[in-house]
């Protein structure tokens, strides 16, 4: 039987004080699926909402970080108001949400790009081949931004759990593509990770002389294509738009 609240109820939402001026904000039952998604759909009515004292709303992968004024609203009164606000809202999708868009990212997968592919497929037990065709063949969902509006991605279909590096790297390079727990992730600039490096994509995701400076958003959804490495120069620096890369191909 589905957890999902029916249209008009007030969602199973769990709201536990997190210091005096925030709460941490989730569904209490349902499948990581649903929880994520019921996340995401709790951000997007507040932030349609605004209930009195709200002051900023920070996405997780499957919760929300809800700050507020304490002066103006205590934990047990927003809390309330949160739960009201969803209550009728939270499967009425329609003029709400945006039109969530999907991606088919390609990427690039060498030794120099890859360098944790090998130790991927040892953890997990399985070639080189599966792992990227694990990855290739799951539909994942962008459940949150992280740093630097790098796009969190879940759930890769991968035999078992990732674990991240021993030792975090310093720097790594703009285009990564990283792997850890059953979730992806990609590097949008150059910086440090303890996440495992298994491919690199050519294309720009991240752009601040864009406006907005990324195509996606929490809810759309992205599949990786590995492709050869001459694609590399034809693509190297594209900004990524919600079209199939190898739509643009001229024939």
């Amino acid at each position: 039987m589905s957890t999902n609240p029916d249209p008009g109820q007030t969602p199973d939402i769990k709201a536990v004080p997190f210091g005096d001026s925030a709460l941490m904000i989730s569904l209490a039952s349902g499948t990581v699926e649903e929880r994520q998604a019921g996340s995401r759909r709790l951000r997007e009515i507040l932030l349609e909402v605004r209930p009195y004292g709200l002051q900023d709303v920070v996405a997780g992968v499957d919760s929300l970080l809800v700050e507020f004024d304490c002066l103006a609203v205590g934990h047990e009164q927003l809390a309330q108001t949160i739960r009201l606000a969803a209550s009728g809202r939270f499967q009425d999708t329609t003029g709400h949400t945006h039109a969530h868009k999907h991606f088919v990212i390609p990427m690039v997968v060498n030794q120099a790009f890859a360098p944790d592919l090998q130790d991927v497929a040892a953890e997990l037990g399985i070639s080189e081949e599966a792992v990227l065709g694990s990855l290739q063949d799951s539909l994942l969902s962008i459940n949150l931004l992280a740093s630097a509006m790098a796009p969190m991605m879940g759930t890769v279909q991968f035999p078992g759990q990732v674990s991240r590096c021993k030792e975090p790297r310093t720097n790594v390079d703009t285009g990564s593509v990283m792997v850890a727990g059953t979730n992806a992730i990609i590097q949008p600039f150059p910086g440090p990770t303890g996440w495992k490096v298994i491919g690199r994509t050519p294309l720009t995701i991240c752009d601040i002389r864009q406006d907005p400076p990324t195509s996606y958003t929490p809810g759309d959804t992205v599949r990786f294509k590995v492709v050869p490495e001459s694609e590399w120069e034809r693509l190297e620096g594209r900004f990524l738009m919600n079209e199939p890369y190898l739509m643009e191909r001229a024939h």
